[in-house]
């Protein structure tokens, strides 16, 4: 009778173990990753007609999101009455400019992560805020940014 007992106690610990743990997991409980990754202050970008203000970065932890740029912020339309858009462009190393609309009039909030999908997480990653002039005039944006990993 002992012996079916000590296996039935054992067994019932390894499952409350197994679902602790995948209860910690679902509710974001791997601090491991989470606390590598913090936010950081993106100066106001701007340029005639376009500014991304309120921005913060962070590089995704290896494993977390991809291990993206992830990128935040409030791109505003500051030339309301000119009929052009805004919007935000990043890039991270290896891939082209990643288009990122805002409203005509408004100011919207952004929240984004871009990434590598072959790499295991992003080194290095450009933002710039600009304002479409349409198909007769080149784009104007402000400085373009680079943060590093």
């Amino acid at each position: 009778m002992n012996r079916k007992l000590a296996v039935g106690a054992l067994a019932a610990g390894l499952f409350l173990t197994g679902a602790g743990t995948a209860f910690a997991t679902a509710s974001g409980g791997n601090g491991d990753v989470e606390a590598t990754a913090s936010w950081h202050k993106i100066p106001t970008l701007s340029s005639s007609g376009v500014k991304f203000k309120n921005g913060y970065y962070k590089f995704e932890a290896p494993g977390a999101n991809h291990g993206a740029f992830h990128w935040k912020g409030d791109l505003q339309d500051t030339s309301a009455g000119d009929g052009h858009n805004v919007y935000v462009q990043v890039k991270v190393e290896g891939y082209d400019w990643n288009r990122f609309n805002g409203k005509q009039k408004r100011t919207v909030h952004k929240d984004k992560l871009v990434y590598d999908g072959a790499a295991r997480y992003t080194s290095d990653a450009w933002i710039r805020a600009c304002r479409d002039r349409g198909s007769f005039h080149p784009d104007n944006c402000s400085v373009t940014k680079h943060y590093k990993r």
